[in-house]
Parts: structure tokens; C-alpha cells; sequence
């Protein structure tokens, strides 16, 4: 489809496979599908999820959201549902707000889901950006865990200055959108900056983690995995040398999956959790960057 190679991509991505969903298939399915096994793994019920939350940049509908969709499909019919709309950011988001109505007792069980079809919105004429996403999605359910354990802080940032470096126009289009897509085949799809978006990746994800450890009153010593944003191989490579801490330290899934976006943490953290990588007490750093532009950084104490 378009000038590139296995080799061009690897080099530049670190992406080696990427699921790409069939074009008749709902993105909701992979939301449904992950939620079901996120309950199943949590031992509660259906029945017992209060809050039901999805970070999506890709949904299948503005109405009904991906989050009502899910509570018809896994029988959560106790729970109230919204979407979050924070792009690559969206898990620590989520679980931000997932913390306030737990700990205030509002909710008992909140699940989390973080569903994305990027394959859908990408213009396959658009080498620098066609080759990177895949589809996929991950969910957590969130309760009360022993003193000490769970999320124990997070920390959230935003710069809508920068905004238009990604964008994935709805019902919208300036002038200057209609210009940047002037050569795709599909004049809705997704644009993002590459150079600049490097740039402010590589700045922000080492940025927010210091920024979480500051908070914690933690150092990159109790850490056993930061687990980023699998946004591209080069840009972790360049915002862990920035942090000064050795490759090793970093649990990645990008080679296999590439960047879902905002699935790419919860996809993460479950295949370190199916190899036994991650044990009770283990501290992990989630770091999360993307459109809006978003940043968000989470300390976790494992305790499933």
C-alpha cells in the first residue's frame, strides 16, 4: 500500500505484529470481550460492578457509549456506565477517577476498560502513521484491596495548546485539518505530528513518572516495572535514557501489538500478569501520553 519494509518499520516502531480488526467486526466486541474476562478473573459477579468506565478514541457510536454497551453485554445491571475521552492517557485516567469513587465509598467495583480500533481510523495511504497502531482492548476491576496495596497516587496533566499535533475529527473540520489530510484517501482519519509528537513524548513521559515518584515518595529503586504507553520503541528508549534507568526496568508488549493507544497499559500489565512477571507487593509505574494532548502517570502496588 504504501514505500516501507519489515525492516523500515522495525527500526523506526520496534513493531514486528499488530492485530488489525476485521472491517464488519464492532470495536465494541474487543471491549466486551476483555470486560467478561476481567470479571471472570476479579471472582465477583456481574451483578456486583457499580461503575463501568471505557477510555476509547475510537468508539462505534457517540451514542449509545461503549460503556452502556458493555453493561448490556456482560449483564452488569447494576452498574451506571460513561466513556472517558482522554486518548492514549485514557487508563490512567480512568483509574484516577476509578480511585475517587472507591475510596469515598461512592462505588464498591468499578471496571475499567480500554478499548481501541486505530486500525479504523489511520489512512492506509499514510506511511508515517498507517505502520504503528493496532487494535486490541484490556480491563481491570478496581475495589478495595488491604492497606497499602492498590493504586496508592496518580497524577494527571493536560496542554490543549497543542492539541491540533493529533487529531481524529468528529462532526468538525477547519480548514486547516482539511489541508493536513489533502493527500488521504479517508479525510477523517487520524493526524498526528510525528516529529513534534516525539518530541513532547519523550519530555513528558520520564516528566510525569519523576513527577508520580515525587508525590509517592518513592525512588526508581522500589520500582520493579514502568510500564509506558506502547507508543513506539525509539520514544521509550529515549524517555528511559533520559530517566536514567536501564532498559530491563521496562515491561513492553509494543513488538507484538504495537501502539494501541489507550489499551496498550492495560494489555501490558496483563500479559506481565498471564507470565508471572509481576508478584504480590511488586511497585510498577504506568505512564501514559497522547492526544489532547494528555499525560498520566500511576503508582501500583500489585496485590491481585
Amino acid at each position: 500500500m504504501v514505500d516501507t519494509s519489515d525492516e523500515w518499520i522495525i527500526k523506526r516502531t520496534g513493531i514486528s505484529e499488530r492485530r488489525i480488526i476485521d472491517k464488519e467486526t464492532p470495536i465494541y466486541t474487543l471491549a466486551v470481550k476483555a470486560a467478561r474476562q476481567a470479571i471472570e478473573d476479579s471472582g465477583i459477579s456481574p451483578e456486583q460492578i457499580d461503575l463501568i468506565l471505557v477510555s476509547t478514541t475510537t468508539p462505534d457510536y457517540l451514542t449509545p457509549s461503549t460503556s452502556c454497551i458493555i453493561q448490556k453485554e456482560t449483564g452488569a445491571v447494576n452498574a451506571a456506565a460513561f466513556d472517558v475521552m482522554a486518548a492514549c492517557s485514557g487508563f490512567i485516567y480512568g483509574i484516577t477517577i476509578a480511585k475517587q469513587f472507591i475510596e469515598t465509598g461512592y462505588y464498591k467495583h468499578v471496571l475499567m476498560v480500554s478499548s481501541e480500533g486505530m486500525t479504523k481510523a489511520v489512512d492506509w495511504k499514510d506511511r508515517k502513521n498507517c505502520v504503528l497502531f493496532g487494535d486490541g482492548a484490556g480491563a481491570v476491576v478496581l475495589g478495595k484491596v488491604e492497606e497499602g496495596y492498590g493504586i496508592l497516587s496518580t497524577y494527571l496533566g493536560s496542554d490543549g495548546t497543542k492539541g491540533n499535533l493529533i487529531t481524529i475529527p468528529c462532526f468538525y473540520m477547519p480548514d486547516e485539518e482539511v489541508e493536513k489530510r489533502k493527500d488521504y484517501e479517508n479525510k477523517i482519519a487520524l493526524y498526528q505530528d510525528g516529529h513534534e509528537v516525539f518530541k513532547f513524548a519523550v519530555k513528558m513521559m520520564p516528566y510525569a513518572t519523576e513527577k508520580l515518584l515525587e508525590i509517592s515518595d518513592i525512588t526508581l529503586d522500589d520500582v520493579k516495572y514502568i510500564i509506558p504507553h506502547q507508543a513506539n520503541s525509539r520514544i521509550i528508549e529515549s524517555a528511559i535514557k533520559r530517566l536514567g534507568v536501564a532498559l530491563e526496568k521496562v515491561y513492553t508488549t509494543i513488538r507484538k501489538y504495537g501502539n494501541i493507544s489507550s489499551a496498550s497499559i492495560p494489555v501490558a500489565m496483563d500479559d506481565a500478569y498471564r507470565k508471572k512477571r509481576i508478584m504480590k507487593g511488586d511497585n510498577l509505574v504506568l505512564v501514559g501520553f497522547g492526544g489532547g494532548l494528555t499525560w498520566g502517570s500511576a503508582l501500583l502496588r500489585w496485590s491481585k
